[in-house]
């Protein structure tokens, strides 16, 4: 494992880059196959359902913008500029977006050309569609092998996370599949023999299934941590080292946390190379619309 490490040395709730819709869209005919546009969106009226499906986070006045210390220049204001599969633009426009959150203005273009990134922002301000776009970009999806793998720490994030990504991947004809604890574990087999193109999961359910020779991680281009700041500063830090020193070498690997302490830094440097790092300023970290106070209790 040691050598590994060294071969390597490495939902948000409504805002400006948040979905309000979570629609599949008006089919197309040949003619109306164009570039997506504001007027192929479905109704904001759906956007109750699509807020279930996030984290509740996002509260009403909430600057979604925030101040971004980042060591990425190029900015793409709309997600035109991407230059994204029009498949993956239908799906994104049906979803309910309207135009990148600054995170995602900054974090895509980088995850989409490969590079490893440690991304922070504010709960609500789109980190779950940050890596779900870039990776549904990137995937190739003539192929059944797993290409990407995400893992959250718990089971409900992980399902939050697959229901995002079908949902984004609505038109390019991808397979996700969540691989928690808690469910069916000969499912999970059978499932993942067929071939799964994107895998998101809690470590030690993805752990076992490497184990068993029944998730094969050699074509895996893309590896998510997501929530890092628990995943890595808990017990899960040991399980997810489990995990990594079986995916191949050049994998690429994507941090992202409403909070990026120290220590979490100092770990993430072990299995990453030279990433690009898209942070916010330490005095933005709360959100606007929660009050903090304490008791002091003699």
């Amino acid at each position: 494992m040691e050598q590994q490490y060294q071969q390597v040395e490495n939902f948000e709730g409504q805002g400006q880059g948040e979905p309000s819709a979570p629609g599949k869209g008006k089919a197309y005919s040949n003619d109306e196959q164009k570039k997506p546009t504001r007027e192929n969106e479905p109704s904001k009226e759906r956007s109750t359902t699509i807020r279930q499906l996030e984290d509740q986070e996002g509260p009403d006045g909430m600057d979604v913008e925030g101040h971004i210390q980042s060591s990425w220049t190029e900015i793409a204001t709309n997600f035109d500029d991407m230059k994204l599969k029009e498949a993956l633009l239908r799906g994104i426009y049906a979803y309910g977006f309207e135009k990148p959150s600054s995170i995602q203005q900054r974090a895509i273009i980088p995850c989409i050309r490969g590079l490893d990134v440690i991304a922070q922002a504010q709960s609500g301000t789109g980190k779950t569609a940050t890596f779900s776009i870039s990776i549904l970009e990137r995937i190739d999806n003539t192929s059944h092998h797993t290409q990407a793998l995400i893992l959250a720490p718990t089971r409900e994030l992980a399902q939050q996370i697959q229901k995002v990504l079908l949902a984004l991947g609505d038109y390019v004809n991808i397979s996700c599949h969540a691989c928690i604890g808690g469910t069916n574990l000969k499912e999970d087999m059978r499932r993942l023999e067929k071939g799964v193109q994107i895998i998101v999961g809690t470590p030690g359910r993805v752990y076992d299934m490497i184990n068993r020779r029944v998730l094969i991680p050699d074509k895996i281009q893309m590896f998510v941590l997501d929530e890092a700041d628990e995943m890595l500063s808990r017990g899960f830090k040991d399980q997810i080292y489990d995990v990594f020193r079986y995916l191949p070498k050049d994998v690429q690997v994507m941090l992202l946390s409403a909070t990026m302490p120290a220590d979490v830094m100092d770990v993430s440097t072990k299995f990453m190379r030279d990433p690009v790092t898209i942070l916010v300023q330490k005095e933005e970290l709360t959100l606007e619309g929660i009050n903090q106070f304490y008791i002091n209790v003699e």
